[in-house]
């Protein structure tokens, strides 16, 4: 009995100190101490998302190999996640280059429902700490999804091309680079075909493989842009 009491104590603690890092901010923090500043001449590029972000390393860890390509992805989460931990997860690793690509998990609701506007605000308000930060921000299309395997019957769909619009609108009115690896990856229903993702959201091999050149000629236009 003694014993159960202290077990339940416990996971109580634990339980609680879990709860208050919604954000995750641990996730990372080993890795950022031990990531050396960037030099002088190191074009460092954070990539910055969710489960799409992190499996590209896991899937494709080839394309990070040998380049300044820091990947925060955390799976599962939402843009009021990520725009919590980006002061620590990016900024204070001073890329010259941030890759934002989020708003999925917030459509299937993952941390209670968003409407279109908050996951736009969220996704501004991380392109705007970069900006202020002498960051050069990509901002990523949220990529095709048709339905939630986890969460079925969202009807995503139109809410990604809504979403997608608000992002590249934004993106054109404030000199940012806009990302559009929607329109090269969709489907006739707006979705991602199996060869692209196998469940309709995360991608495979030949998924990644699309995004990569896409991604390179986004990194390249932002280092050499004038903004």
């Amino acid at each position: 009995m003694k014993n159960t009491i202290i077990m339940m104590v416990l996971f109580g603690i634990m339980t609680s100190v879990n709860a208050q890092d919604w954000p995750d901010l641990n996730h990372f923090n080993e890795a950022n101490e031990k990531l050396a500043a960037p030099t002088e001449e190191e074009d460092r590029v954070v990539f910055m998302g969710n489960s799409i972000t992190i499996g590209w390393l896991k899937t494709r860890p080839d394309f990070f190999e040998g380049k300044p390509y820091i990947n925060r992805g955390i799976s599962g989460q939402t843009t009021p996640q990520m725009l919590l931990r980006f002061r620590q997860d990016v900024i204070e690793l001073k890329p010259k280059v941030v890759v934002i690509l989020a708003g999925t998990n917030d459509i299937a609701g993952n941390t209670g429902p968003s409407t279109l506007d908050m996951i736009s605000d969220n996704i501004i308000s991380m392109a705007e700490l970069a900006k202020a930060n002498g960051i050069k921000v990509v901002l990523s299309s949220t990529l095709p999804a048709y339905d939630y395997p986890w969460k079925p019957g969202m009807e995503p769909a139109k809410k990604i091309v809504a979403l997608n619009q608000m992002i590249k609108t934004y993106a054109e009115l404030n000199n940012i680079i806009y990302l559009d690896y929607f329109s090269a990856m969709a489907d006739e229903r707006n979705g991602l075909p199996e060869k692209y993702a196998h469940d309709g959201v995360h991608p495979t091999e030949e998924g990644y493989k699309v995004m990569e050149p896409l991604v390179e000629t986004a990194i390249s236009q932002a280092l050499n842009s004038g903004e």
